[in-house]
């Protein structure tokens, strides 16, 4: 069994299922995968999400605003965001961090802001989803300040392994997603062949950055096997190891998620 922990499924282009989200998960799971992290990613999602998490038994959610959908100079209320979290199938905080490559002006807002979610995880206990881009000292410094014991996961990582290993030792869990496949990604592929078994997720992202051969279309949960076999070519690790390790992963960074098998 694979776990796509991380894709987007109420932002997913649906054409190539008819229109229907339904299909589209079955697709998946035809392939191996069962179960799914849905993210949110603003106040105007976090119902969208919930509402999918329970619609469907292998869905759970998180809420959170990511760092390019703040409201300009404002970062959300901690007591918005802990009533969102107040939901049996919101498993984690997120997406939240900093993008410094898009919006290097709103870096006091952003950081304002994660901190806030990782305020929130040490009150609640779970695990926060982290997004980092052109920001690595500052995500690095804010991850070290809160200190969470239940720590949580730098999603779609693209860093070099400098900055993984610093993760890892502040008990944070990495996840790779189509980009490792991209034919400029050696430096990924470094950091993807370092990151120690039991520390490993995979992901889509989806409906963003398919993976080879798919690159250039919409992304979809689906492909997350693209993701999974290529890591465990790369690994030297057969594709079943490979998937119920990072499914045994998902389990213990996500112990609330209703995973079966």
């Amino acid at each position: 069994m694979l776990v796509d922990s991380h894709c987007h499924l109420d932002r997913l282009d649906l054409s190539a299922h008819d229109g229907s989200l339904d299909n589209a998960l079955q697709a998946a799971r035809e392939r191996g995968v069962g179960h799914f992290l849905c993210i949110g990613v603003s106040a105007e999602n976090a119902g969208a999400v919930k509402a999918l998490a329970d619609r469907y038994d292998d869905v759970d959610c998180s809420v959170g605003i990511h760092p390019l959908d703040l409201k300009p100079g404002e970062a959300p209320a901690l007591e918005w965001l802990l009533g969102e979290l107040n939901h049996p199938r919101v498993v984690a905080i997120g997406e939240t961090g900093l993008d410094y490559h898009y919006e290097p002006e709103a870096a006091e807002v952003q950081q304002a802001s994660f901190r806030l979610h990782l305020q929130a995880a040490n009150v609640t206990g779970k695990p926060v989803i982290v997004h980092t881009r052109g920001a690595r000292a500052d995500t690095l410094e804010l991850l070290r300040e809160a200190a969470l014991p239940q720590a949580g996961v730098l999603h779609c990582f693209t860093e070099d392994w400098d900055m993984a290993k610093a993760a890892l030792d502040l008990g944070f869990y990495i996840s790779l997603s189509g980009i490792v496949t991209f034919r400029n990604a050696d430096a990924l592929r470094d950091v993807a062949s370092k990151v120690p078994a039991d520390r490993l997720l995979v992901e889509t992202d989806s409906p963003y950055l398919a993976p080879i051969p798919y690159r250039g279309k919409p992304n979809l949960p689906q492909y997350v096997r693209e993701v999974a076999e290529f890591l465990a070519m790369l690994r030297g690790e057969t594709y079943e190891r490979f998937a119920e390790q990072t499914s045994e992963n998902f389990k213990r960074l996500f112990p609330l998620a209703r995973v079966k098998g």
